[in-house]
């Protein structure tokens, strides 16, 4: 159905999808391109230097986009939702300004610093790296700023409504709210396995041609591989951790987000059997078919072989008796299915990290020698933007239809003076926009991948060439 909320909703979605698409690449390759650096500092080797700008060009172009889509994404408060904005500015903007004045600028200074002192004398190479290290500390805390307003919308704490407002009255409520400290590792280690995968994976596609590459080349891409594999791996298993603390904590916090999750329109009993395949009638709010594992959900949610999970029907009467009548189911084949898309394409990372680094070892370094396996290892660079992806989605479509949970909803938070004909038009002006913008990345990436990591100082050497006097003695 066409109207204002779900073209505004839409809308959101968009922008924010495609902006997570970078935010995660940038956070995840800085760190990545800090530890070659480091690696230089530490070793002295050239080429590890050779790794770090070559690496370095592409998360810069990540960068880029991002802090373009950002922008957009913050227009939208004031453009279609500036009910949700009045009712929540108070609170939600400090965390937003302090991102923004504070975090957003220490990673841009000292990006800009590490782009332009390359050859500066005056600066040593180990402060060179400390600028690296300080763009990825910088871009974590801009993340953790982004989150501690968003753990407030899925578990508001340190407020007090005041004359129909939102008002913060404590501000270490807000950045010690546990929503906070699951969603902040939960996506800082997702970013940091986006940045392993997505360096491995590309290193990968560029070693299938490897018979038109020089040794040196294909050292730097199998090198790249073998540190991403790694960040990677380590990731991966960061992520199972936070991501597992963070689903239990919903079966207090959102219990009708975690029953959508798992499919449940009724209580599962005790003990719990968790439901591998389902679907779901969502107009009868019923499940059709179900494939349950006994004792599974019991062991995921509590530790245990025991232990009951309220299923959606308890959520919802719950939740009609706190707050009155409404709609409080979810879309949940979406929920269930990508809860379970993002889990498998998780799994699915840390399986080609293990396997990638094993296939690589000194001793037998078989990966090379096996374009299938390349090619496995190369397509899974898609797998942590689809994984990403679905987080969100499953995170922000679980707390319908809430903005802020329990306290603010979706229809009081739309702006008022928005037509369906303003919407339909800046959809599609942001729709292109993306579309224009996701074409330039992936087209200026390629083409960094395809000038490879010694373009910079094949230029260098032409240009030093190029400017020799032909009559200066010795020149020939």
């Amino acid at each position: 159905m066409m109207n204002i909320e779900t073209l505004a909703r839409f809308q959101f979605a968009m922008t924010t999808v495609f902006h997570f698409f970078f935010v995660p690449f940038t956070i995840g390759t800085s760190l990545i391109v800090a530890i070659m650096e480091t690696m230089y500092v530490k070793t002295k080797n050239d080429i590890y230097k050779k790794m770090t700008k070559f690496w370095g060009n592409i998360m810069l172009l990540s960068f880029a986009v991002g802090v373009v889509t950002g922008i957009i994404q913050e227009f939208q408060f004031g453009m279609n939702w500036s009910d949700y904005s009045r009712f929540v500015g108070d609170v939600f903007g400090a965390p937003l300004a302090v991102e923004a004045l504070l975090a957003f600028f220490m990673e841009s200074t000292f990006l800009g610093l590490w782009m332009f002192t390359w050859d500066n004398k005056k600066i040593s190479k180990g402060l060179h790296a400390t600028f690296i290290w300080l763009v990825v500390f910088g871009s974590m805390m801009s993340a953790m700023w982004i989150l501690t307003a968003n753990a407030f919308m899925q578990h508001p704490v340190g407020y007090e409504v005041i004359n129909g407002r939102a008002q913060m009255t404590d501000f270490l409520a807000l950045i010690t709210n546990h929503q906070f400290f699951y969603e902040f590792t939960h996506v800082i280690f997702g970013a940091f396995t986006m940045g392993g995968i997505v360096v491995a994976g590309m290193a990968a596609f560029r070693l299938l041609k490897m018979e038109s590459l020089t040794e040196s080349v294909q050292e730097i891409y199998e090198k790249s591989l073998r540190v991403g594999l790694i960040v990677g791996l380590l990731g991966s298993l960061a992520v199972m951790g936070a991501g597992d603390l963070q689903m239990k904590a919903l079966i207090e916090d959102q219990p009708m987000k975690f029953a959508a999750m798992e499919g449940d329109y009724e209580d599962s009993g005790n003990p719990a059997a968790w439901t591998v395949v389902a679907w779901a009638d969502e107009a009868q709010h019923k499940q059709v078919f179900g494939i349950k594992i006994p004792y599974m959900l019991s062991i995921l949610s509590y530790g245990k072989l025991s232990g009951a999970v309220d299923g959606m029907e308890t959520a919802n009467k719950n939740l009609v008796a706190e707050y009155g009548e409404d709609n409080y189911y979810p879309m949940v084949n979406l929920m269930f299915y990508g809860f379970r898309t993002m889990a498998a394409f998780g799994m699915l990372m840390l399986g080609v990290s293990v396997l990638g680094l094993f296939l690589t070892r000194k001793k037998a370094p078989i990966l090379y020698k096996h374009k299938w396996m390349m090619w496995i290892v190369a397509l899974t660079t898609f797998a942590p933007f689809l994984s990403n992806s679905f987080g969100w989605i499953i995170t922000e479509q679980g707390r319908y239809p809430w903005t802020v949970y329990g306290l603010f909803k979706i229809k009081d938070s739309v702006s008022p003076n928005v037509s369906v004909t303003s919407l339909l038009i800046s959809n599609t002006v942001y729709f292109l926009l993306f579309g224009g913008l996701a074409v330039m990345m992936v087209g200026l990436t390629v083409r960094e991948l395809k000038k490879g990591p010694e373009y910079e100082e094949e230029q260098a050497r032409l240009n030093a060439y190029s400017t020799i006097d032909p009559f200066e003695k010795g020149a020939y």
